[in-house]
């Protein structure tokens, strides 16, 4: 294996925004003599690259973009530290390997398809689905511990706000203060029981975006966040029926109780003063997906998104990879050369058992 493109690709900042000049370095330094490239704009200024080996029906595809920030690439014995190790620059190396694998071999019809923002919306899977009729199969690599996954999870994503009404903070019966509100949400959500899926386990959820720029003594007037799911085959359409009741004066959530004289509790006839100050905005995201298996492959299920559920021009789908979920966007992302190899003969042996399956 050329270890020395694989430090090169680490030493080329990809991350999002800046993957251009990397589709600019791939598409000179991958090139073979049996193999063509073409460039498709995804509107952004980036671009998604495919290489063919003649006229592709299985297509090996990753992503060009890391999470910021950029760690330039170290050595250490037989593992390769810095960002984009395994996620996704791993799976692109090996791919590659694969893909010259299989031209020693004579073999042609296959691609390998390098895709634009994937860590930031997808937006290069979502223009290349337009752009090119696809194949039959597509197999996506990301940090799956070199298992095909069985199966992801979907997300989905809500920008929240909430405006309160700023006052000095030593009379805060005159105000009303957004972070509580917030706070009210947030114990909410905890609340709700989301259905366990016996395949993908249980819904999470995670908030980012966080701004509320208020002083220290003033009451704050506005808090505004993201809440990003991990869906489930359960939760999904649930989630987004909780997101699209929960907010405004005709909230059909109902959380805030009150004790009666009996000592009861029951639930509030109106919705609650956060409820009544929130305001969401959908933004989509992928539904849960399952995945084509192999036999002589370990799979298992994952929690993370991919590019995979987009790629609606392909129609059958694998997703596996070299590397672990669990160092990707960390500042000590790293892979073993060793899983590199394992993986470029795996995703050989995927395209041969294609192959001969089909004919």
């Amino acid at each position: 294996m050329d270890t020395e493109l694989f430090l090169d690709m680490l030493k080329t900042d990809s991350t999002s925004g800046k993957e251009a000049g990397f589709a600019d370095f791939l598409a000179e330094r991958l090139l073979t003599p049996h193999c063509r490239v073409e460039k498709f704009d995804v509107g952004d200024g980036t671009v998604n690259l495919l290489f063919s080996w003649g006229k592709p029906e299985v297509v090996f595809c990753s992503h060009l973009d890391t999470v910021p920030p950029y760690i330039p690439p170290v050595i250490e014995g037989d593992v390769v530290k810095g960002r984009g190790s395994c996620d996704a620059k791993g799976q692109i190396f090996a791919m590659y390997e694969a893909c010259k694998e299989l031209d020693s071999r004579g073999y042609d019809g296959f691609g390998l398809l390098l895709l634009a923002g994937e860590e930031t919306g997808s937006f290069g899977a979502k223009a290349f689905r337009e752009q090119h009729p696809g194949a039959e199969w597509v197999i996506v690599g990301e940090p799956t511990d070199n298992c095909m996954a069985s199966a992801s999870k979907g997300t989905k994503s809500f920008e929240v706000t909430f405006e309160g009404k700023a006052f000095h903070s030593g009379y805060p019966e005159y105000g009303m203060s957004a972070i509580e509100m917030f706070n009210d949400f947030m114990n909410a959500l905890r609340s709700i029981c989301f259905p366990h899926d016996e395949l993908l386990g249980n819904t999470t959820w995670n908030v980012g975006k966080l701004v509320s720029d208020n002083p220290q003594n003033i009451l704050s007037d506005r808090l505004s966040c993201r809440v990003y799911f991990r869906t489930t085959f359960e939760s999904d359409e649930m989630v987004c029926n909780v997101m699209k009741n929960i907010a405004g004066e005709d909230a059909r959530l109902r959380f805030g109780r009150r004790r009666v004289q009996d000592g009861s509790d029951i639930v509030a006839k109106e919705a609650a003063q956060w409820q009544k100050s929130m305001k969401v905005k959908a933004f989509g995201g992928d539904t849960p997906t399952r995945y084509e298996t192999l036999e002589g492959f370990p799979t298992k299920p994952v929690a993370f998104g991919s590019d995979a559920p987009q790629l609606t021009n392909f129609r059958r789908k694998i997703l596996c990879g070299p590397g672990s979920i669990l160092v990707a966007h960390r500042p000590e992302e790293n892979i073993a050369l060793a899983d590199l190899e394992t993986a470029k003969d795996n995703y050989v042996r995927m395209y041969e058992t294609l192959v001969n399956s089909k004919s």
